[in-house]
């Protein structure tokens, strides 16, 4: 597809980035995005977008990141539907007020509170899933009643440009505006004064965005990553467990944010495990993953040489074959990195992983809490004490028990990160609320105003205030 000039499209931003934001905060201060009609009537709409063009989403993605179908429409195209699905059907009783209990001394009164939309929003978000993680936040916000301004990442430059094409023949185009571009495009809209930034990407831009937002006084949600680990009790079902890890993690090339990172197993296990895990991925992607129509490639060639250079001087029991030009790097397995290596220091973000051993259970989880806290966090395991120990230890945006990712498909879950992976969380009723604000009222009635609360005091009316 071919790149707009980049000096066109800059000049283009600059003429109508404050005019965009203007209209949007013109729109809203009107109180059109409030109503349930017009928020029911933009998600479906949404919902209309991605049914019709669900050819052109799955050819997108896979120019960008050579997703297949089939990954397409589970982990983007189907995920993002489901989400709108869900909001659609509960969306009306969200945006009841909840009654609050009103004490005796402001009786006879009522309290309760009603959730209001923030205003207008800026997210931006990222390439490893460059349609689903754009629709699902704007799915919040616009549930929530908010205009939008949405930035997709300029790596994924397919599916960027093709959502700039969609969103305005689809949705109020007063309401919500795409603006493509890079980082100075992105460095322009971080200086405008949004009510919300939401951010899904890498921890170091992340702080660029808080950074952003404090200027503005504005509310921030920073959906991020982290070394997730994984870990195998050998005692377990390992045949299931091994499927389940090669599905999380080599998933779109293991370029998930919530892929497992490394693998920490009880040394005694290492041999039974690794070759149940090689086998697996054999039978998942083939002899040849590089002829496989199922394994994606990498964003770009920049991060391609990145994950390559990780591989230098390690012990590679599977995998490593790559091609540069066509950024591809074959699911590999690396045993014992050192604590020092890139591959143990830096978020992989690729088909790499990791395999550390330790003597017993105990150094495992000390070996995580020694580490920040990671964006999700997952052990296999038939043993329930060590289930238990493993959910009250280890702090973890997320944590999947027996299985990967999978968590993800619950709509109901929150999801956000803890410490360096993150803050806020958004999906269902959660994302509604992290684009609104919880606005307290209380009502009272003038048939009784107690004189006990005015002057002059006394000590029988203090008496009393202390009683009630």
């Amino acid at each position: 597809m071919q790149k707009v000039s980049e000096t066109v499209h800059q000049a283009n931003f600059s003429s109508h980035r404050e005019t965009n934001i203007d209209e949007l905060k013109r729109t809203f201060a009107t109180g059109r995005t409030k109503p349930y009609q017009w928020r029911v009537e933009q998600l479906t709409a949404l919902k209309q977008l991605i049914q019709e063009n669900s050819n052109a989403i799955i050819l997108a993605l896979h120019t960008d990141l050579g997703k297949s179908e089939t990954e397409s429409w589970l982990t983007e195209i189907g995920y993002s539907i489901a989400d709108i699905k869900g909001n659609l059907k509960r969306l009306k009783s969200w945006m009841k007020p909840t009654k609050i209990s009103t004490p005796m001394i402001t009786q006879p009164g009522k309290s309760y509170t009603i959730s209001e939309p923030l205003g207008v929003a800026l997210i931006i978000g990222a390439w490893n899933y460059p349609f689903q993680l754009v629709i699902t936040p704007l799915v919040a916000a616009m549930a929530a009643g908010n205009c939008a301004v949405i930035k997709p990442s300029e790596l994924s430059e397919a599916t960027s440009a093709l959502l700039a094409k969609l969103v305005p023949k689809y949705l109020d185009n007063a309401a919500f505006k795409v603006i493509e571009g890079g980082k100075d495009e992105t460095t322009e809209l971080l200086a405008q004064p949004f009510d919300k930034y939401f951010y899904t990407g890498g921890e170091q831009v992340g702080r660029i965005v808080m950074a952003a937002a404090a200027q503005h006084l504005a509310p921030v949600t920073l959906e991020l990553g982290g070394k997730s680990p994984c870990v195998v009790d050998g005692e377990t079902n390992l045949d299931v467990a091994v499927r389940r890890i090669v599905w999380g993690k080599w998933m779109n090339a293991g370029q998930t944010c919530v892929a497992p990172d490394y693998v920490l197993i009880e040394e005694k296990y290492l041999a039974d495990f690794s070759q149940r895990l090689i086998a697996e991925i054999k039978k998942q992607y083939g002899k040849e993953p590089s002829q496989n129509t199922d394994y994606g490639r990498i964003i770009n060639q920049r991060h391609c040489s990145r994950l390559i250079n990780y591989l230098e001087g390690e012990n590679i029991i599977h995998g490593g074959k790559h091609n540069l030009d066509n950024k591809f790097i074959e699911p590999t397995v690396v045993i014992q990195p050192a604590a020092s290596s890139a591959l143990m220091q830096e978020e992989i973000f690729g088909p790499i992983l990791p395999i550390i051993t330790l003597k017993s259970k105990l150094q495992i989880l000390d070996f995580i809490t020694a580490k920040p806290k990671p964006l999700a966090a997952y052990v296999f395991t038939s043993n329930a004490k060590f289930e238990a120990e493993f959910i009250e230890r280890v702090s973890a945006g997320s944590i999947c028990i027996n299985d990967t990712n999978i968590f993800l498909v619950n709509h109901d879950l929150p999801f956000g990160g803890v410490g360096t992976s993150g803050m806020g969380q958004y999906h269902g009723k959660c994302g509604f609320d992290t684009f609104s604000h919880t606005k307290s009222v209380m009502k009272r009635s003038f048939k009784f105003d107690a004189a006990i609360r005015y002057a002059p005091f006394s000590k029988f009316k203090l008496m009393l205030l202390k009683k009630f």
